[in-house]
């Protein structure tokens, strides 16, 4: 009797323990949409992947972006745009604007600080971008915090070594009652 006793106890301790994790999970997702939808974007936070806006914002630079809804981008905002069927956003500042009379519409011709010439030739055929393919404009950074997202994308294993870390430790860890 006291065996089943103390096996149910177990069970009850690792079912506690996964819906611990689950509101971790579900409270960070849920942080997130709530942030994206303060900023007006689809990514509040991204990580610069590569030296094109050196000296400006270095590689691994966790920058935090909005989207203004009213305000048009003007020349020298830093922004994030995304063109359709590029995988990865890119982080660039704004040289030249037209923007559309009696509208937020306007067309955008960007370029990083570290690059000789403009992004015409990453846009995809297209000679502006619109206000559509901006993600956000950048509001501030944290440098280097990003090269822990990089160092997980540019090795896995360390990425797969973190998780099962994680998984084990959250499997034999116990509260104290």
């Amino acid at each position: 009797m006291f065996a089943q006793e103390l096996a149910d106890f177990h069970r009850l301790g690792y079912l506690n323990q996964a819906l611990k994790f689950a509101t971790v999970i579900s409270t960070a997702l849920m942080m997130w949409k709530g942030l994206s939808i303060a900023t007006n974007t689809e990514s509040p936070i991204v990580v610069v992947l590569s030296e094109s806006m050196e000296p400006a914002i270095q590689r691994g630079d966790l920058l935090f972006l909005s989207m203004p809804t009213k305000a048009p981008l003007k020349l020298g905002d830093i922004t994030v745009y995304k063109i359709p069927g590029a995988p990865i956003p890119i982080v660039h500042r704004v040289i030249e604007t037209h923007d559309v009379p009696d509208s937020i519409e306007q067309f955008l011709l960007t370029k990083g600080d570290n690059n000789a010439g403009d992004d015409v030739g990453l846009y995809n055929g297209v000679r502006h971008l619109q206000r559509t393919h901006i993600v956000g404009k950048v509001q501030g950074y944290v440098p280097y915090v990003g090269y822990v997202t990089i160092m997980m994308n540019d090795y896995p294993k360390i990425k797969y070594a973190l998780l099962g870390i994680l998984g084990i430790s959250m499997l034999f860890s116990r509260e104290e009652q």
